[in-house]
């Protein structure tokens, strides 16, 4: 059985959401770990095998790690029969790749960097602002629901969870924003509120 490196209510909490909605949740272990918070809560837990102490991190049936979002939610789809991205060999598998590698290789970066006020010509010539990822994100929903089409995939689930767990970092874009309502209401909420609550409960 993988086990899954898991702090309520961060970044790996996307990977709960995938694993409720797939209903595998209880095919893989969940460690519950520690991690330093932003508002200086938190601490590096030992129990937690990420090299840097960071969370998700996934630890396969033959005792390999995963790391990062996007390859932990793909390595989590494929074991469970991809119910959540195109098939390999698809027509949509390119454009479902290359959003999963936007989210770590652009969206984040500039999320980072606009939350942080860090303004440097190296950061936006490298990964460009809001502005470039707004229309990105617009372009590919003006005619769809979701990223793909009209089926939710893990790329919605990936690029949404930002804006979910920091409203606060949500664009003033009525296009993007009915996407991520949507993508929240694809999901189950309530398990997922109801597993992050438990799990809160051993960190208080």
């Amino acid at each position: 059985m993988p086990t899954l490196y898991h702090s309520p209510n961060s970044r790996s909490s996307r990977v709960i959401a995938q694993l409720i909605l797939m209903g595998k949740l209880d095919e893989v272990e969940v460690v519950f770990v520690d991690i330093p918070r932003q508002d200086g809560g938190g601490r590096l837990d030992p129990r937690n095998l990420h090299p840097e102490g960071k969370v998700p991190y996934l630890l396969t049936d033959e005792g390999h790690g995963v790391r990062e979002s996007a390859a932990i939610m793909m390595y989590l789809d494929e074991l469970f029969g991809q119910p959540l991205s195109p098939k390999i060999g698809a027509p949509q598998r390119g454009a479902y790749l290359s959003w999963m590698a936007y989210a770590g290789g652009v969206l984040e970066p500039v999320l980072v960097a606009a939350f942080s006020g860090l303004d440097h010509p190296a950061m936006t010539n490298t990964f460009r602002s809001m502005t470039e990822v707004c229309n990105a994100l617009e372009t590919a929903l003006s005619d769809a629901p979701y990223l793909l089409g009209d089926d939710l995939s893990l790329a919605d689930i990936l690029l949404a969870s930002p804006f979910q767990w920091a409203p606060h970092l949500m664009p003033d874009n009525p296009v993007l924003q009915a996407w991520v309502k949507r993508v929240g209401a694809a999901q189950d909420s309530e398990a997922i509120l109801a597993y992050e609550t438990k799990a809160m409960e051993q960190f208080s």
